[in-house]
């Protein structure tokens, strides 16, 4: 089986609004524009969408880095921090790894806000290199 198209992450990462870019093994970057589709009941960005583009840009980069090996990455721990309220606009993402070994992998990400480089969010996320299906 090959790789998965990963500029394609279906219905559930489109609904994020993040769209990546840079894709490697050590490196994603990608932007997320922000509005009242990701709100909380109280008008604030849910910390649900921080998390999931978080998961997503380690998964990318992680998975691209054991796709040679026939592998792929899946998230075992997702610790996300948010560390201030945002209600629109584009954060910038970026993720690199911390560690890279043979079964597991620990990736940091980073969401600032594109008007002014404060940090929206950031997470660390560990992920187990698995056999891609097939």
């Amino acid at each position: 089986m090959t790789a998965p198209d990963l500029t394609d992450g279906g219905a559930f990462l489109a609904a994020t609004g993040f769209v990546p870019a840079e894709m490697t093994g050590t490196r994603v970057t990608g932007a997320v524009e922000l509005g009242p589709d990701h709100h909380t009941p109280w008008g604030v960005v849910h910390g649900g969408v921080y998390a999931t583009v978080i998961e997503s840009a380690a998964s990318i980069g992680a998975s691209v880095a054991v796709a040679d090996r026939g592998q792929f990455a899946v998230g075992v721990n997702n610790q996300t921090d948010f560390l201030r309220p945002m209600t629109s606009g584009r954060l910038d993402v970026l993720a690199e790894p911390v560690q890279q070994g043979r079964t597991l992998q620990l990736w940091l990400v980073t969401l600032t806000r594109a008007d002014d480089g404060k940090v929206v969010a950031r997470g660390q996320v560990r992920l187990q290199n698995v056999p891609l299906p097939g």
